[in-house]
């Protein structure tokens, strides 16, 4: 699914020079459920963005489905983005006028999927993540597990290889937390991708695998056996 050999991120230059990323290699297969953990700093944010083809690195392979990313235009990214890839932000990202269906189906609307079609992927997703009843309501009149539920909808209305979440559960409560990444689990166990940043151990401990990082280097990776 995902290959990443000796990539690197530099930001800055001369004494503010920053290496975010330092030869980093790893390999992702399908239906991992994938945890990179690290303090700030670390470099799990640029691996991400990398990973999920909001930047680039200034040198390394990244392969994505086995074919490389490497001097793709922003449009090819663009269209890599929307049909291959789902986002969870920590804050959720949903537009305010919108409905939380009309959310959902964004994203088909910028792959030019007809309206019928939109909307009934659109239902279909909420009702994966049981939402519908609040299809019409829009996200100042529902809760942030309800909004981060639609956020998953939207991720998954494309039927993406990979989702990437990015710090899932940073702004909710400790019960809404394992909520949703009981919800995570749930979607991973029906044969979804997942990766995962996280700084919380409670969270982490839900992926199949961990990853930790620090001053842009790969330090750790282990599988995690459930028991």
């Amino acid at each position: 699914m995902i290959t990443v050999n000796n990539i690197s991120r530099i930001y800055g230059e001369g004494s503010a020079q920053v290496n975010a990323l330092s030869n980093v290699s790893l390999h992702i297969e399908e239906n991992e459920f994938v945890a990179i953990m690290g303090t700030s700093g670390s470099g799990k944010s640029t691996l991400m963005n990398i990973l999920g083809c909001l930047d680039t690195p200034d040198s390394g392979e990244y392969l994505l489905s086995g074919e490389s990313v490497k001097n793709i235009d922003d449009e090819s990214l663009s269209q890599i983005r929307n049909q291959k890839i789902g986002f969870i932000f920590q804050t959720f990202h949903l537009l305010p006028r919108l409905t939380a269906q009309d959310n959902v189906s964004l994203p088909l609307r910028y792959s030019h999927v007809g309206s019928e079609e939109a909307d009934s992927r659109a239902i279909e997703m909420l009702e994966k993540v049981g939402l519908t009843s609040r299809a019409h309501h829009k996200p100042f009149e529902m809760s942030g597990g309800q909004r981060q539920r639609i956020a998953i909808a939207r991720a998954l209305v494309n039927k993406p290889k990979v989702i990437f979440a990015d710090e899932p559960t940073g702004n909710l409560d400790s019960k809404t937390s394992h909520e949703i990444m009981d919800l995570l689990c749930k979607l991973h166990q029906q044969g979804q991708t997942i990766i995962m940043v996280t700084h919380e151990e409670d969270i982490a401990a839900y992926a199949n695998r961990i990853i930790r990082m620090k001053d842009g280097h790969v330090i750790e990776d282990k599988t995690c056996v459930k028991q």
